[in-house]
């Protein structure tokens, strides 16, 4: 199992995709997870391997698109009984099996990812300085050759974008510096990347902006376009240029990854009503929003992901939630045994 694990993590980080690990640190019988157990929870709340039953994952795949939004681990305790404590996660479940699961959760997040274009001094040595502190480096130019990158993880010798894996969250430098100005600006901008920056006097810039605006790149994508690029240093020389750029990028990827705060205790809806979630608003563009809503699954207590649940049932004129199988199947057999609230 370990090796199975190793080798698909090592796939995800290889393709720069965002996940979490969770392993299972400690149990209480009657459980069916066990120490050792791990687990990946991808950005779209979908899990690979095993640590526990039904009732235990969709607390798990919770926490995990947690740990994505604001970038931090945590140790979640699964039990019969609340015994709250300080540095643990604690959810009451009330499944058949009745033991305790501590499981560790943690995210793994992908490089932070910058995309120049240009090959101007500025842009050759951002290139290193982003290489040296561990980002991961593109560079697309006309002319571009890997003497003047010897460094980026990706080079493309014109200004074709396909294929360079550009999100929200990548950060775009135009910095042509007279060679191809608008059109590099145009491929930006018409990119999904919050974070376009150009190397230009604020002159240039306005002139470049009213280009875009006349070729019809609507003005909530050409107003993104930070020019200057970079902090207010009052640099000159390209290396002061380059350095005021990424550290306006340090800065933003750091607000980015701000931690959402912490509630002490993670306490399940008092009924099935559908509850909205409000921290997906606060989330860092690098990840996926969480599941607008959640509800109390009747049988066990457990919350579930209302958009993600895989089981679920009419009664009444409304619908009931419920995290596996088995909880369906009771409820199915004796509705009236359980009371409950339910919106439809």
């Amino acid at each position: 199992m370990i090796d199975q694990f190793l080798n698909k993590a090592a796939e995800l980080l290889a393709k720069g995709e965002a996940f979490v690990t969770a392993s299972v640190v400690r149990s209480q019988a009657p459980i069916s997870g066990k120490p050792g157990d791990k687990a990946i929870i991808f950005a779209d709340g979908k899990m690979w391997g095993w640590i526990g039953g039904g009732c235990a994952q969709p607390v798990v795949i919770k926490e995990a698109l947690q740990a994505l939004a604001d970038g931090q681990p945590r140790l979640v305790r699964i039990s019969p009984s609340a015994a709250p404590e300080e540095g643990i996660l604690d959810y009451t479940m009330s499944c058949h099996s009745g033991g305790t699961l501590d499981i560790y959760i943690e995210p793994v997040l992908p490089k932070p990812h910058i995309l120049i274009l240009g090959r101007s001094p500025v842009a050759r040595t951002l290139a290193r300085l982003g290489k040296t502190i561990g980002y991961r480096m593109s560079a697309a130019a006309c002319g571009a050759d890997r003497e003047q990158f010897p460094d980026v993880d990706q080079l493309r010798m014109d200004l074709n974008l396909d294929g360079l894996g550009i999100a929200r969250d990548t950060f775009i430098v135009v910095s042509t510096q007279g060679e191809d100005d608008e059109e590099a600006l145009k491929q930006a901008a018409d990119t999904d990347a919050e974070y376009v920056a150009f190397v230009a006097s604020r002159v240039k810039a306005q002139k470049v902006s009213e280009y875009l605006r006349d070729a019809g790149i609507p003005s909530e994508r050409s107003g993104r376009v930070r020019a200057p690029a970079g902090l207010d240093l009052h640099a000159i020389s390209p290396e002061e240029i380059a350095v005021s750029i990424l550290a306006e990028i340090v800065q933003l990827k750091s607000d980015r990854a701000r931690p959402l705060p912490k509630p002490k205790k993670a306490e399940a809806p008092v009924s099935n009503l559908r509850v909205a979630n409000t921290a997906a608003s606060n989330l860092p563009v690098s990840t996926p929003a969480l599941a607008s809503e959640e509800a109390r699954d009747p049988v066990c207590g457990m919350t579930t992901s209302v958009t993600a649940a895989k089981y679920k049932s009419e009664y009444r004129g409304s619908t009931v939630y419920f995290c596996c199988a088995r909880c369906k199947q009771a409820f199915d057999r004796q509705p009236e045994k359980y009371s409950l609230v339910t919106s439809g």
